[in-house]
């Protein structure tokens, strides 16, 4: 590290950072994209050749400093070269995300005031052409895929390809150009454009330096032990700050390779075919895999599904313990002495592993002729026999067992068998997803950050990581907890200001640089960890006074496969109530075994059967709150199944899947409305709109349920007997 922080010193920008790894890492791999099911390779030298004819390609174009270019796609490395190009010309990158309506897209677009955009395909430039005579000042389109676009009117629109041909072609006439422009680039220049999810409003810009940027990765590379040896997977959306700080920052500073999949209906199967060491996903993601490896464990054989149950159930107690790996500082081939370690655990593994799977399908076989037509429920696996072992090494022993059984392939399914450094943020993360991961031994850590900070606010050190915290002040990063709770950080990642936005600029950043999250969290004692309560807004009091604290329920709900989002309403009433939204994979993989006939989600979603389920998931759910002193009062009293999954599109939630509550408050008055008045239906008109952006609705009748309360007081009195 010594090494590298020497080499960045006089880094004072992107293209800067580039240039530096070319000398340090020319020939190693700096950029792959699946393309027609073959993974296609980039060295940072053949990388930095493509990003300077991109941006010379660019300035024939005519693009002035401090011009915002648009980009909208999905991850490509020609769509993060766009970036890095643009900031060599003295432009700024802003990049919008892809699934967005043209509405969407028009407000960036008139707001950042982008004269050039940079579209990934035929899709995304039929938005920007939908818009285009609403926005005066759009003066080139770029594209990335030529398929379907041989037809359109090229006399302002051209390939990416024709333009980085284009600057090959003029290198003497704009090379001065390219160089003066780099030149001018200072700490203080602004390194990108990022929207915010707009979870309370319209979306605002904000703008990050160069500053923001390389610091916030430089500390963050450093405080994880990153370097040129990682690989990472880039698939999250590009305008989100996270992937721009992981697939731009980290990877500049750290010199590691970013992989691009080749579709987001591939990404799984192109996430196992990389194996990324360096990982980063939203708890939806994770949450979406458990949700998969679940189905997927109920479809299998009866020994396949009691090993997986019982050897899950062990490693709750012993995972962080014997699973988590061990990061060497220093990196180096493995010698003969590693090798050999390796291969007697993995040998004593597949031994007990032969033993455990020969004495389960004896007793399985016994159990069938017991109980034929239930063998399944009354047949429970056990691990090796280990009794002559003493302790810990009998765990151990029995956790290198269920390694090779079972953790390690599933692992290798999944595609993390070589993670050594995962993080989730965005939003809180089930503390039995978290844990399920853990036990496995992945090394899932918590962050908490905004894109106000450049991502890192808080993380979690190695050794230290737990699920109800967020872990402890990133590196350089100071925080605060102000006299309402709201949690305050100062950093030299904090953003520069709200493009055209002053007044927000102003309350949101105070003069000494203090920035207001908007969420309520306090630091533990003792460990000094930050711990999230909820946004500050939604925290608030219910009728009789006692908290109310909306995600906190609902993330207890969200952790059963079968739920895929809860709103949970309280504040200011006598009771909680709740709005649920099936996950049609989960509960249409429940149904079909169950021989539940549907033939739509709002078929599916009012059947008495998925009621009756969904009622013992809150009932369960009710017990355990009902256990916090604090948030006792949270328990849902009453609970309807929604007719239809909340939408981005419908403006229901946010592009990074955030709930827009002031929205679902306003839009289903009157399904929250018949929840506190005691009707048992509601007949409702919904409107939803398609992909293409048309209207349209839908009609049904809900049905609406009570939930059974646990007493506190006997749930208390339980707990102590």
């Amino acid at each position: 590290m010594a090494d590298q922080d020497v080499a960045e010193q006089f880094a004072q920008s992107i293209p800067a950072l580039l240039a530096k790894n070319v000398e340090r890492f020319g020939h190693r791999p700096a950029y792959r994209e699946k393309e027609f099911g073959i993974w296609q390779s980039w060295t940072w030298a053949e990388a930095a050749d493509e990003i300077r004819a991109m941006a010379m390609g660019f300035l024939s174009l005519g693009v002035e400093r401090g011009d915002h270019i648009a980009i909208i796609g999905r991850n490509r490395p020609a769509h993060y070269w766009a970036m890095v190009a643009a900031q060599m010309c003295g432009a700024v990158p802003v990049p919008l995300y892809q699934d967005a309506v043209a509405e969407e897209m028009a407000y960036v677009l008139e707001h950042c005031g982008a004269r050039f955009v940079v579209c990934g395909d035929q899709e995304q430039v039929d938005k920007v052409v939908e818009v285009e005579h609403r926005i005066h000042h759009i003066s080139h389109v770029m594209y990335t895929d030529k398929r379907g676009m041989r037809k359109y009117d090229h006399s302002r629109m051209n390939a990416l390809e024709d333009i980085v041909a284009e600057g090959k072609a003029g290198h003497f006439r704009y090379e001065g150009e390219i160089a003066d422009r780099i030149a001018e680039l200072t700490y203080d220049s602004t390194c990108v454009m990022l929207y915010t999810s707009g979870t309370t409003g319209k979306p605002k810009g904000v703008v990050l330096s160069n500053r923001n940027i390389i610091e916030t990765a430089k500390n963050s590379a450093a405080f994880d032990h990153l370097g040129p040896d990682e690989d990472v997977l880039a698939y999250l959306p590009m305008a989100w700050v996270g992937d721009f700080i992981f697939s731009i920052g980290q990877a500049m500073v750290a010199g590691f390779c970013v992989n691009c999949p080749e579709s987001p209906a591939t990404m799984m199967t192109d996430l196992r075919e990389i194996g990324p060491t360096y990982f980063f996903a939203p708890p939806r993601i994770f949450e979406t895999m458990l949700t998969n490896v679940m189905i997927r464990m109920e479809d299998a054989g009866d020994l396949k599904h009691g090993l997986f149950k019982h050897f899950m159930e062990f490693a709750k107690g012993t995972g962080e313990e014997f699973g988590m790996p061990r990061y060497r500082v220093k990196r180096s081939k493995p010698t003969l002495r590693r090798r050999l370690r390796w291969a007697y655990r993995f040998s004593m593994g597949i031994g007990f592993s032969i033993e455990t799977m020969v004495e389960n399908a004896v007793r399985l076989a016994i159990v069938r002729l017991r109980h034929p037509m239930e063998h399944r429920k009354y047949f429970t696996a056990k691990g090796p026999i280990l009794n002559i072992y003493p302790q810990p090494l009998r765990d151990y022993f029995n956790y290198r067992t269920g390694d090779v059984t079972i953790y390690a392939p599933l692992k290798n399914t999944l595609g993390l068998s070589r993670i050594r450094v995962a993080y989730t943020a965005g939003e809180a993360i089930g503390p039995e997803i978290f844990e399920f991961y853990r036990s496995l031994g992945i090394n899932l850590k918590q962050l908490y950050g905004q894109t106000e900070a450049s991502v890192f606010i808080t993380q979690q050190p190695d050794g230290q990581v737990r699920a109800d915290t967020v872990g402890v002040p990133s590196p350089g990063v100071e925080v605060k907890i102000g006299e309402n709770g709201e949690v305050f950080y100062r950093s030299p990642g904090t953003f520069v200001e709200y493009y055209n936005n002053p007044d927000s600029t102003a309350s949101t950043k105070d003069a000494e640089g203090w920035v207001a999250t908007g969420d309520a969290g306090f630091f533990e004692e003792g460990t000094g960890h930050l711990r999230i309560i909820d946004r500050a807004k939604d925290v608030g009091k219910m009728a009789d006074g006692r908290l109310f604290a909306p995600k906190y329920v609902e993330n207890k709900l969200k952790f059963y496969p079968n739920i895929l989002e809860a709103v949970v309403f309280g504040a200011g009433r006598d009771r909680c109530t709740a709005f649920i939204n099936i996950d049609l994979t989960a509960v249409g993989n429940w149904a079909e075994r169950n021989n539940i006939a549907y033939a739509s989600y709002q078929e599916l979603a009012g059947h008495p059967r998925v009621y009756e389920m969904i009622r013992e998931h809150i009932d369960a759910v009710n017990r355990s709150v009902a256990q916090d002193p604090m948030l006792s009062g949270c328990q849902i009293h009453r609970f309807l199944v929604l007719h239809k999954e909340l939408d981005a599109d419908d403006g229901e939630m946010t592009r990074t899947r955030k709930v827009r509550r002031n929205v679902i408050a306003e839009k289903y008055a009157d399904l929250i409305a018949a929840l506190y008045d005691g009707a048992t239906t509601i007949s409702t008109e919904t409107e939803v709109t398609y992909e293409d952006g048309r209207k349209g609705a839908i009609k049904a009748t809900l049905r609406i349920e009570d939930a059974s309360v646990a007493p506190e007081g006997q749930i208390h009195r339980e707990a102590a007997e």
